[in-house]
């Protein structure tokens, strides 16, 4: 059994060798990947069972709504103050920016330290929750048109304050 794990670590270091990672970092990656494609495979598997069909395309202002939705939850995932105990078992905080926006690091080694990567990533985060939106407006359109129009609007709120911030900070 021995000589079996050495074998298979020598070929887990043979396919990542130049790469510059840790394997085990690869691997935990991989295993996001996979997550992310088995909540796929299980929304088409659900939407079939449902008796629902895809819809041929999206219509331009669903894909405006749920853009600007998963612009607004990703970074709140990622960078606000609200949503450290998310963030909080796979970073740790480097500094408060302000009493809502937080710099955190990944922490940790392996599994833990990419969903680290992940939930501090609103780049990253935004895949996830674009998808998460796509699949509720094929599921349960109205309420994920609902959700999506709140955070649309904090989105807009949030654009009109930084703008009334710059203009008083002008005169």
């Amino acid at each position: 059994m021995t000589d079996q794990r050495q074998q298979d670590n020598q070929i887990t270091q043979d396919v990542f060798e130049g790469y510059g990672e840790d394997p085990q970092t690869l691997s935990s990656y991989a295993v996001l990947v996979g997550v992310f494609n088995l909540i796929l495979a299980a929304f088409l598997l659900l939407t079939r069972r449902a008796g629902r069909s895809l819809p041929e395309r999206i219509e331009a202002k669903d894909i405006a709504l749920l853009g600007v939705a998963t612009h607004k939850l990703s970074n709140t995932l990622a960078n606000d103050a609200v949503a450290m105990p998310l963030r909080a078992p796979f970073t740790e905080i480097q500094e408060k920016q302000s009493p809502k926006m937080v710099d955190e690091e990944p922490r940790g080694r392996g599994l833990r330290r990419s969903v680290g990567e992940l939930v501090t990533c609103k780049f990253c985060l935004g895949m996830w929750m674009a998808s998460f939106f796509t699949y509720g407006l094929v599921l349960a359109p109205r309420v994920t048109r609902l959700i999506a129009s709140i955070l649309a609007v904090v989105t807009l709120s949030d654009h009109l304050h930084q703008t009334y911030k710059a203009l008083t900070n002008r005169a």
